[in-house]
């Protein structure tokens, strides 16, 4: 019992010197302030935000062609011309170099009063892509903490891994002692020290290429977070996975939230609007045409030298199509194809979504089971690594024995982590697919 007590404390020593050192060291960073930093920095959330503000800008009536446009004009003529007039009563009148100039200047009025319904319908399609821009920023985002997320707790997997590893080591020197100490005092061959220092360089390498992937990976977050690729941080290693997730609730959620369905509802209902405008090119346009216009001319030859008016004109212009080489149903044709195929397209959308949610959910139950079953394991290997390494120190056990010991217990740390990772990842997939990631 006393051994038993003296093994546990030794290795508590171990995880305390290897691993406190650099947590208290550098940054710690949870997951949701990693998602926060993402939703403030990453670019292409930021690009996203852009493209709406844009779909915004654009959602007026002006755009729709609803309001009436005002024009001011100056348009200024000068030439200078050899000229010749021959008037009624032959008379001839010559002139070179004679100077013409005319001045216009003026406010135009232009206003489309009716053309088939065709601006309304082109108000209904702003207003319609500007819940598309809304839908797709919200997309952007739901994937991007996704991303975050699955590569933050990549890194606690990997984090608990490398401590598995540093623990490994220390026990893998204090193994090369003993069999040097046993060496020197005869109780033991030369090869078992060999064994334990190749054993030990082989322990020193897989920290080495998992230090590698823990960098490279620690880059990828930053990355996605879009700040300094440089900066070094430690995650948190609770890892808390919601194993109660229900079928029945996650459908209700993906129909009234998923937002690739909704995108394709929203483009079905854009190519509805792509129709209707078609259609109204059938009709008549009316346009409502008035201003005040200032003419000035001087003419160096002619009856009248110079000539001024001033004054107000207005008027209305209609028109209607009549043909136009069967290009109207032609196009009205191919709008009708293009809604028939975004309906399509929304049912294949539910499907595919479905298709994910049930595959998901099952994956998600399998990984839930393993993550329980690994943790047992978990515990099951370092018991029977606490007793073997007891049963080494005092010679009962040989080397290979032991150094099974240790595999499994790396191991089952290996497969603890990967497999609360996995439940984790699954979990978030499924609340990805529901659009329901609260962040």
């Amino acid at each position: 019992m006393k051994r038993h007590n003296e093994m546990k404390k030794f290795l508590f020593q171990i995880v305390w010197i290897v691993c406190m050192p650099k947590l208290m060291a550098q940054e710690i960073l949870t997951v949701d302030q990693a998602v926060q930093m993402a939703l403030k920095n990453n670019y292409e959330i930021k690009i996203a935000t852009n493209e709406l503000i844009v779909d915004k800008e654009n959602n007026s009536v002006g755009n729709a062609g609803m309001l009436p446009q005002v024009d001011a004009t100056l348009t200024k003529n000068n030439s200078i011309q050899n000229s010749k007039q021959t008037q009624s009563n032959g008379d001839i009148r010559e002139l070179d170099n004679a100077k013409n100039n005319r001045l216009e200047y003026g406010v135009n009025l232009g206003w489309t009063v009716f053309d088939g319904m065709k601006m309304f319908a082109r108000y209904d399609q702003l207003k319609e892509l500007e819940k598309q821009g809304d839908v797709q920023l919200k997309l952007m985002v739901l994937t991007k903490v996704s991303d975050v997320m699955t590569t933050y707790f990549d890194l606690v997997q990997q984090q608990q891994l490398m401590k598995a590893l540093d623990t490994t080591i220390v026990i893998s020197k204090q193994r090369l002692r003993t069999a040097e100490n046993r060496f020197l005092i005869g109780k033991a061959a030369k090869l078992e020290v060999l064994n334990a220092q190749v054993d030990l360089n082989t322990d020193a390498s897989v920290l080495l290429k998992q230090k590698e992937l823990f960098g490279i990976t620690k880059i990828r977050l930053n990355e996605l977070l879009a700040r300094d690729l440089a900066v070094d941080f430690e995650v948190v290693e609770e890892v808390e996975v919601d194993d109660k997730l229900q079928l029945a609730e996650l459908k209700s959620l993906t129909e009234k939230q998923n937002l690739q369905l909704q995108l394709a509802l929203i483009n079905k209902r854009v190519s509805e609007l792509d129709l209707k405008q078609t259609k109204s090119n059938r009709y008549p346009t009316v346009r409502l045409n008035t201003g005040y216009t200032f003419v000035e001319t001087a003419n160096s030859l002619g009856f009248t030298t110079a000539t001024s008016s001033r004054g107000l004109n207005y008027g209305l212009t209609a028109s209607i199509p009549i043909f136009n080489g069967f290009s109207q149903n032609r196009n009205e044709k191919v709008a009708k194809l293009q809604v028939e195929n975004s309906v399509i397209v929304a049912e294949q959308q539910k499907q595919s979504v479905n298709a994910q949610l049930a595959s998901a959910y099952q994956t998600y139950l399998t990984n839930v089971q393993l993550a329980k079953l690994e943790e047992n394991n978990e515990a099951i290997a370092k018991k029977n690594l606490e007793i073997t390494l007891d049963k080494f120190r005092i010679g009962t056990i040989t080397t290979i024995e032991f150094r099974n010991a240790q595999e499994n217990y790396v191991n089952a740390i290996a497969r603890n982590s990967s497999a609360k990772f996995q439940a984790k990842i699954s979990e978030i997939v499924l609340q990805q697919i529901a659009g329901n990631i609260k962040f």
